[in-house]
């Protein structure tokens, strides 16, 4: 099997980036939602984590030449396909559009590395 080494790169960097930030961000006390919206938040950064660590374990898994993380490297892209979605509308709603350009290349960029990870899965699943 051909490993996608290019996404499994993408795949550690984002969700460590991810993960990062929210640690950040939270140490720091820059989530007001804690007090205004706990429960919505709480369950949008069990989301957000939950992909920041499927994205570490599968990207990991590939760079070590696991089989079972190529498989599931592009469930764990598909989720942060669906976080780069998701997340711009935030800073949308509050006027900051450079964050709203930052999503929308990392989507460009998620989509194209979900694109080549599921390329080379179903060529091997072809032999």
């Amino acid at each position: 099997m051909k490993y996608p080494k290019p996404s499994a790169v993408y795949a550690v960097a984002v969700g460590s980036l991810m993960a990062a930030m929210w640690l950040f961000f939270l140490a720091s006390g820059q989530v007001p939602e804690l007090r205004t919206e706990p429960v919505r938040i709480a369950l949008h950064l069990a989301g957000e984590l939950a992909t920041a660590a499927l994205l570490l374990l599968t990207g990991v898994a590939t760079l070590g030449r696991r089989p079972w993380g190529a498989v599931l490297l592009p469930f764990a892209l598909g989720l942060l396909t669906y976080t780069v979605i998701v997340s711009p509308g935030y800073y949308a709603q509050r006027g900051q559009w450079s964050f709203v350009a930052l999503f929308a290349a990392l989507l460009a960029l998620t989509v194209f590395f979900l694109a080549l990870a599921s390329r080379r899965l179903l060529s091997a699943l072809r032999k």
